[in-house]
């Protein structure tokens, strides 16, 4: 197992402190607050180990980003059981540093059940990931701009069909397609791929805001940050399998910004729903 991924299920492997409240801490790197996908993965975990019956899966996150995560301190996760009925579950967690709330989830989790079967279809005749360049060879051309990052070990390998973030600059488009998946094999743990799935979520798709207005997020006067985070897990999928992310710009008005996200197995099965509101700020230059 690559040593990145490693580090991520590390991540996400929770200490217990006490019935209900879990310990999570930060990856050693030069950030200014904590990534919010590892805030919703990890509060996911802490949902799911209150959830006695294994064969409940999360069916559904609702996710608010209150204030920005200190990446030098732990994170304190604090489970509300609210409901245990027949056939659904239901969690809410608080994420604490510093005495205060950073960061709430709702997650809901339901047995499985035969159902009706209907989706929409996975877009057609796009490129195979393993054909599309990996990280480092797309931003070879950026390396110096990036610094440490560029070199920096990546959990997630993300392969865009498009373009790569950092050519979108006055190219405008109404959203972006790309394959996703774990760096490595996970063990056959369905509440680890929902974990690392949610935090992959968070990787790109406020940027997608930004491309109806030929923007990019590296610009200096741009202030970007997560509000709210809504998924919805449909099918069974493993995260170290190919998943195509189909991100759509949706509204960008009174300095928010608003996209949706539906995930594709490679058999063209539709595994996740996402829609998330962020932060989309112009700053003094």
């Amino acid at each position: 197992m690559p040593s990145a991924l490693d580090d991520l299920i590390t991540l996400l492997d929770l200490e217990v402190v006490e019935v209900n409240i879990f310990r999570g801490v930060s990856p050693q790197e030069n950030r200014q607050r904590v990534f919010g996908g590892q805030v919703a993965g990890q509060a996911l975990v802490a949902a799911s180990r209150t959830v006695d019956d294994k064969s409940r899966h999360v069916h559904s996150l609702h996710a608010y980003f209150l204030r920005p995560g200190d990446p030098t301190i732990p994170i304190l996760y604090e489970v509300d059981r609210i409901r245990d009925g027949k056939s659904f579950t239901t969690r809410r967690v608080i994420a604490i540093q510093h005495g205060k709330a950073i960061f709430n989830l709702q997650a809901s989790f339901q047995i499985t059940e035969p159902g009706l079967e209907y989706s929409i279809e996975m877009p057609k005749g796009l490129p195979q990931a393993e054909t599309l360049p990996d990280f480092k060879t797309r931003m070879e051309p950026f390396k110096d701009q990036m610094g440490e990052w560029f070199t920096h070990p990546r959990p997630i390998d993300l392969r865009h069909i498009d373009s790569d973030p950092l050519n979108r600059k006055n190219s405008k488009s109404l959203g972006q397609k790309l394959w996703m998946r774990a760096d490595g094999k996970l063990p056959d743990d369905p509440v680890l791929h929902a974990c690392i799935v949610t935090y992959a979520s968070d990787m790109s798709i406020l940027d997608t805001t930004l491309l109806p207005h030929g923007r990019s997020w590296t610009e200096q006067n741009m202030q970007m940050a997560s509000l709210d985070h809504v998924m919805w897990f449909h099918r069974p999928f493993r995260a170290d399998d190919w998943l195509l992310y189909d991100q759509t710009a949706i509204s960008t008005s009174n300095a928010r910004g608003i996209a949706s996200g539906y995930v594709f197995s490679q058999s063209g099965e539709l595994v996740v729903t996402i829609v998330q509101e962020g932060l989309v700020r112009l700053t003094a230059k």
